[in-house]
């Protein structure tokens, strides 16, 4: 871990972050297709992609350390877990402890107990928390730092994976995601089909 990385971490524990303005809407690529430079227009469609990429459904399991977050606020992790060796949890703490395979509400009260299958942390090369839009693209394209995905492996991930779907299905207590996960496939799409160019 760098001094750069180790500090982030620290200041992510220590410092509440602030939801954004979680009502935000998703525009569908079309809306970008104006922009004739290749390279201007994929990081405009980033940046677009973006606004599900920093949403609190994702940041909470893309965390730069190994406490996940929860909550449209991003508060810590309640009751206290960590990530553990596989991303799944400690020992006798795993996630699937609270987690089912799908989202459970609560019994007498509102809000639910967020679930599928599988339930797990973002490895942690895969951190986002506190990155800006240029860094989590720059991020995204290596392969060293991204799961060892390709960039239609990426594709694939964010247009059909059932976990990444989640955010749109939260359950009770919970604000979705922007948009849908079609649009986020397609905006996915068109940023790769632009270059992939990512935002300064």
């Amino acid at each position: 871990m760098t001094i750069r990385s180790a500090a982030l971490a620290l200041l992510v524990l220590a410092t509440p972050v602030a939801a954004q303005d979680l009502a935000t809407e998703l525009s569908g690529p079309e809306v970008f297709s104006d922009i004739e430079d290749d390279a201007s227009r994929a990081a405009a469609l980033f940046d677009e992609m973006a606004k599900v990429i920093t949403h609190p459904r994702c940041l909470n399991c893309h965390p730069v350390d190994n406490i996940p977050r929860q909550g449209d606020d991003m508060a810590l992790h309640q009751p206290h877990v960590v990530r553990g060796e596989d991303d799944h949890g400690a020992v006798g703490m795993e996630c699937t402890t609270c987690h089912s395979t799908e989202n459970v509400a609560y019994t007498g009260a509102e809000g639910s107990i967020p679930g599928h299958d599988p339930w797990h942390l973002a490895p942690l090369s895969t951190g986002w928390i506190g990155l800006s839009n240029a860094e989590i693209c720059a991020q995204l394209k290596d392969p060293e730092r991204n799961g060892d995905r390709t960039l239609a492996e990426i594709l694939e991930h964010n247009a059909e994976d059932g976990l990444v779907g989640w955010a749109w299905h939260p359950g009770e207590g919970r604000t979705p995601a922007p948009g849908s996960q079609e649009i986020f496939g397609d905006l996915t799409e068109a940023w790769i089909e632009a270059g992939a160019s990512c935002p300064s």
